[in-house]
């Protein structure tokens, strides 16, 4: 086989990731049309289909950010072929996220990568790659939220205003946690390059612990509520209002029963 058909085979979009587009096209339909029985369950499955969507593009971004900077291992270990199992922690990385929109309704950073940092040369190589995740889940909001900053919502149906406004909110507290520069998120991959190797080191030893330290924290009440404030606030800068999202996170938990304010 040659060279040039293993990089083709290592780019191929995988079956798994088409298989979750198709789920995430269906059910959106099911929600604009009306179709399902149950509105709930059909937006509580393509708001869960298009959240794992979400999550390979955030993936494939630092990946494809990494090839580009010098990583070229990172065909040979899947992470071009949007497979959600390719991933460094599968668990990690999509089950964890998922769990928690189900439990929470709050978008979890998931794993990572697995990028061979030797390979990468400039300071600002590695902080693109790092920001490369985050900037995906700051275009899937902006892509979901289009509809509502471009004031052109008519024909749009309820049910699907809700799921694309909840489905928005789990990309804006995504990319607001995966930025904070916390060891063990994408927020302090952006700005390690530029720390000193002593302080670098320092820091090294509590990075597998950020990642909990920042769930523990957001049980604070002081810093959950100045976190879901600033997720408010960029929500309205989108044009979503409280509600909508709201009806959206309720009914997107179609075994709780929907609010009789949120009409379908």
């Amino acid at each position: 086989m040659s060279s040039a058909a293993v990089r083709r085979g290592e780019r191929r979009i995988s079956p798994v990731f088409l298989a979750v587009l198709a789920v995430m096209a269906v059910t959106g339909w099911a929600v604009w049309t009306g179709f399902a029985a149950l509105p709930g369950l059909a937006i509580f499955l393509f708001v869960v289909s298009a959240w794992v969507v979400s999550l390979c593009l955030h993936e494939y971004a630092h990946a494809r950010t990494a090839l580009h900077a010098g990583d070229v291992t990172v065909g040979a270990k899947g992470y071009l072929t949007l497979n959600p199992f390719a991933y460094t922690h599968a668990v990690l990385s999509v089950v964890l996220p998922v769990l928690f929109v189900i439990m929470g309704g709050i978008g979890l950073p998931g794993g990572a990568v697995f990028i061979e940092q030797g390979r990468i040369r400039g300071r600002w190589r590695h902080s693109l790659v790092s920001a490369a995740g985050p900037l995906a889940n700051v275009l899937f909001a902006v892509v979901c939220t289009a509809p509502f900053w471009l004031d052109a919502l008519d024909g749009v149906p309820a049910a699907f205003r809700y799921a694309l406004a909840f489905l928005a909110f789990l990309q804006v507290t995504a990319a607001l946690l995966n930025l904070l520069p916390v060891p063990g998120l994408d927020g302090y991959g952006i700005v390690e390059p530029w720390l000193s190797y002593g302080l670098k080191r320092k820091i090294a030893p509590y990075a597998p612990y950020g990642f909990f330290v920042v769930i523990a924290l957001l049980f604070v009440p002081a810093v959950n509520t100045a976190f879901f404030d600033a997720v408010d606030a960029l929500m309205r800068s989108l044009g979503v209002d409280g509600l909508t999202r709201y009806c959206g996170s309720e009914l997107f938990r179609f075994w709780q029963g929907a609010p009789e304010f949120c009409p379908v």
